[in-house]
């Protein structure tokens, strides 16, 4: 473990400047400490030698959390490089290999057309026709270049590029084509696509309607290219201190989002490859790689297919992040952290034993070290006011002399000037910290929230495309023209069921005529007869070509069994006059399972996240929390969903919502291709990731974390109390009456009667060591039990040679008041009995609470055996 360790840093700690200063600032403190203890050896042996071993093990402490922090440090930011880089990787991946599942099914779908397979098989001479067909699929699935179909000896039938003078094609994909029972996938240069390097296209046989063996093979070219680009400027670094890289099996590059940096056809190196669903890359372990000279850090992902499509064989998508420019801390950012308010930042802080345990296992060690200097401190101060308590009834202590309590004060403001600083070092590095994880998990959520209304848009373009080209359908628009109606609904109905069966996505599909009169659907028919809305009718009808659709506002449709969803409709219009609509095709997106499954597989398991689909009025569309239906109102602050509008690009925040502490990040839908496009705008849509991290915290703990109280002393010459925190409020006791601070974890529980909580094994001056019981404070004093956190403390008390211990929250400091500041309580119903007086302290802006010793040792009914 301690050489991965070494190995690690050795590796990384050279790239990081910011955590090299850190370990450099820590190193110096831990020679200061040193100091100390050297200059308390020789300037007051005696009276430090109470105080030596804590300040040994002390500095001991703190050296061993300075290599666990630098090493956390190193840790988190390699992980955060890694995460995010592996995240970009996945998304780009995922989205290409949804996107080529939809071309396997265009081509099956489109290989059977009835008015193409006619062509193909010599049934239809008009070739002016065909090329117009295909045409117009190319226009409407904007994703292909160019469509063919040829004859079996190679010959170009039909092609899409009216302007093509590709004549026949000599590639081996015709004859396995027409040999394979479904469709191929090809990618690499062909003598189809002239001119260009490589074409990824998709190759089915075109069977004879009539005798159904193979007459023809259809392909599909898909603008390859044209998607990778894409894909690199929504999920590459823009700051362009990264390269995403497309890789074959060989893991040479297919594709690269920076070609001039790595090109296309070299060879580059890779991690070890992560499973699918794996890409998250908790934890996953580092590997710095060599490329041209330059040393990286890379995440590599393969992807586990999409509805049983594998995806073209071995791909997978890789970042490689130049370790020279890893670390940049402008290239890390904030990730809005900077403007969140400290209330709200300190309270989600306090989970953090829910999202990082081992951060917060260091947090603590670290406070525990600082409330040990703390304690270190406070027991001294102590120990240093003997003679201001002086002849103070029963007090054992004797007076160590000026020169040598002088001494002792001196090491003792030393020892918390270092521990100040050491703890501002340990906290400034923590915060940091905390600053690299919570803003690796908002870049996280932005990433996912932008993936997420990638997938929606990517379908919803298939749901417009789809609607606009069955309803060229040469059935469906001779269909609509026949008188004899039952011929007319069994027709248009046939046809519909065969669509619907080779497409899940659609819950429904239903034709109707020029009144808005349902024909004929798929599923159940209790639809058939019904009209459609009037306002969708009507905007159907006013359609001016083709080219264009119209959809339903998002909400509960009949069609849909009365749940929301998005409805597309086009016009189908007459064969032989292209502007005289006779009806209309709608199709039902089954948005219920749909999104759904989009917004699952973005939370993919991880615990905590919530997704949701929204309006920007905050009205959810879906969401992964069964709680929170469709139509149910998000509850999140508007200015989330607002700036995502208005800036057209992911933000997150860190937020409440519902009780718990969340980071939030919200992505606006931007369309993809032409589909938002243009004039016609679609029903605005975004994606809301929410990360609960726990319940709100109460107000007053974060403001008494945030800000501590700062007591002012008088110079000198006043009388020395020790002051502490009990039941949530500043507290004093004589520092006469005050052996010393223990930690709680120190007391071996033994409840007895009343507000006895246990015992503790102490050394008292001039007595045997012995045991001594230890009450709970809070519940002398009328409260509740006071829950013990790793800050507590017991405070040793004594009086006329008893001792007992008192649990308290935590030591505070030992300060100096003149009796001007001190005022009687009286005894007025409410009084506390055990207080004797307030502290105004900060010239009356601060009351602190004095008990009084004899009070409590009297209510307790002290004797002998108090000390066993």
């Amino acid at each position: 473990m301690r050489a991965n360790q070494d190995s690690l840093l050795d590796s990384f700690l050279p790239h990081m400047p910011d955590v090299g200063r850190y370990q450099a600032a820590l190193r110096e403190l831990h020679q200061t400490w040193r100091l100390i203890e050297a200059s308390a050896k020789m300037n007051c042996p005696a009276e430090a030698r109470m105080l030596l071993p804590a300040v040994v093990a002390t500095r001991t402490n703190l050296g061993q959390l300075e290599e666990a922090l630098v090493a956390k440090l190193v840790s988190e930011k390699v992980q955060q490089v890694l995460g995010e880089a592996a995240t970009r990787a996945q998304y780009a991946l995922d989205l290409l290999v949804r996107n080529l599942f939809e071309r396997t099914a265009d081509v099956g779908f489109l290989a059977t057309d009835v008015d193409l397979c006619r062509f193909a098989a010599g049934l239809d001479d008009d070739h002016e026709r065909a090329q117009a067909r295909l045409a117009a699929y190319r226009d409407k699935y904007t994703v292909y270049d160019d469509i063919l179909v040829l004859a079996p000896d190679g010959r170009v039938l039909v092609q899409a590029d009216a302007g093509a003078h590709l004549a026949a094609s000599d590639d081996p994909l015709v004859a396995q084509t027409l040999q394979a029972d479904g469709y191929l996938e090809t990618f690499r240069a062909t003598d189809l696509r002239p001119g260009q390097a490589r074409a990824l296209v998709y190759s089915q046989a075109m069977r004879h309607p009539e005798t159904n063996v193979p007459a023809a093979v259809l392909c599909l070219s898909f603008r390859f290219e044209h998607e990778m680009a894409a894909i690199f400027a929504a999920y590459g670094d823009r700051a362009g201190r990264a390269n995403m890289l497309l890789l074959d099996a060989e893991r040479r590059v297919i594709s690269s989002a920076d070609p001039l940096w790595i090109p296309a056809g070299v060879r580059v190196p890779a991690p070890p490859q992560q499973a699918d669903g794996d890409a998250q890359n908790d934890g996953q372990q580092a590997h710095v790689l060599l490329f041209a000279g330059r040393a990286y850090l890379a995440s590599i992902f393969a992807s586990g297919g999409y509805q049983g499509y594998p995806g073209p064989a071995g791909w997978t998508s890789q970042v490689m992040v130049p370790l020279d420019l890893a670390f940049d801390s402008a290239r890390a950012g904030s990730g809005g952290i900077d403007a969140t308010e400290p209330r709200l930042l300190q309270g989600l802080l306090s989970h953090a034993d829910s999202f990082n345990p081992a951060l917060h296992a260091l947090l603590s060690a670290v406070t525990a070290a600082t409330h040990g200097i703390k304690r270190i401190v406070w027991n001294g101060k102590v120990t240093t006011s003997v003679e201001a308590h002086a002849g103070n009834g029963g007090n054992e202590r004797h007076d160590k002399g000026d020169g040598g309590a002088a001494r002792l004060g001196t090491i003792l403001d030393q020892i918390t000037e270092t521990g100040q600083r050491s703890d501002a070092v340990f906290s400034r590095s923590i915060r940091d910290l905390y600053r690299t994880v919570l803003a690796s998990s908002m870049r996280a959520a932005e990433f996912t929230s932008q993936l997420l209304v990638d997938m929606l848009d990517r379908s919803l373009y298939e749901r417009a495309n789809d609607c606009r080209w069955w309803a060229l359908a040469s059935q469906l628009r001779h269909g609509l023209l026949d008188a004899d109606a039952a011929r007319r609904a069994q027709a248009i109905g046939a046809v519909l069921k065969t669509i619907n069966a080779l497409y899940t996505v659609y819950s429904r599909l239903f034709v109707y005529d020029r009144s808005g009169v349902v024909i004929a659907a798929t599923g159940s028919q209790d639809v058939v007869g019904a009209r459609i809305d009037g306002g969708t009718l009507s905007s159907v009808c006013k359609l001016r070509d083709p080219g264009e659709h119209h959809v339903e506002p998002f909400a509960p449709s009949a069609f849909y069994g009365g749940r929301p969803t998005f409805i597309y409709h086009a016009a189908i219009r007459d064969p032989e006059r292209e502007q005289a609509v006779v009806g209309g095709i709608g199709i039902v997106f089954d948005g219920a399972t749909e999104l759904a499954n989009m917004l699952a597989s973005g939370v993919a398991g991880r615990p905590g996240m919530h997704a949701f689909f929204c309006a920007p009025d905050g009205r959810v569309l879906c969401s992964t929390d069964p709680a929170i239906g469709a139509g149910t109102p998000l509850g999140l602050e508007p200015g989330l969903l607002d700036a995502a509008m208005e800036d057209g690009a992911s933000v997150s925040r860190i937020v409440t919502w519902r009780g718990q502490y969340c980071v939030a990040a919200c992505t606006a839908a931007s369309g993809y291709r032409e589909f938002r496009a243009g004039a016609h705008r679609e029903e605005p849509v975004l994606a809301v990731l929410l990360q609960t991290f726990g319940l709100l915290r109460d107000d007053a703990a974060l403001d008494a974390a945030l800000e501590p109280a700062r007591i002012e002393s008088v110079p000198e010459g006043g009388r020395a109390v020790a002051l502490f925190h009990a039941q949530g409020a500043l507290m004093a006791l004589d520092a006469a009456c005050v052996v010393e601070a223990v930690p709680f974890a120190r007391v071996k529980k033994a409840p007895g009667p009343d507000a006895r909580i246990g015992m503790l094994d102490i050394d008292l001056p001039g007595q045997p060591r012995a045991f001594v019981w230890v009450f709970d404070l809070a519940r002398l004093m009328g409260g509740r039990g006071a829950v013990a956190t790793p800050h507590s403390q017991v405070l040793l008390v004594r009086k006329d040679g008893r001792a007992v211990g008192l649990l308290v929250d935590d030591v505070h400091s030992v300060q100096q008041f003149d009796a001007s500041q001190s005022a009687p309580l009286g005894l007025a119903g409410g009084t506390r009995p055990l207080s004797k007086g307030l502290i105004k302290a900060n010239g009356g802006a601060v009351l602190i609470q004095e008990l009084d010793i004899g009070t409590i040792f009297a209510a307790l009914l002290v004797s002998k055996e108090a000390t066993v």
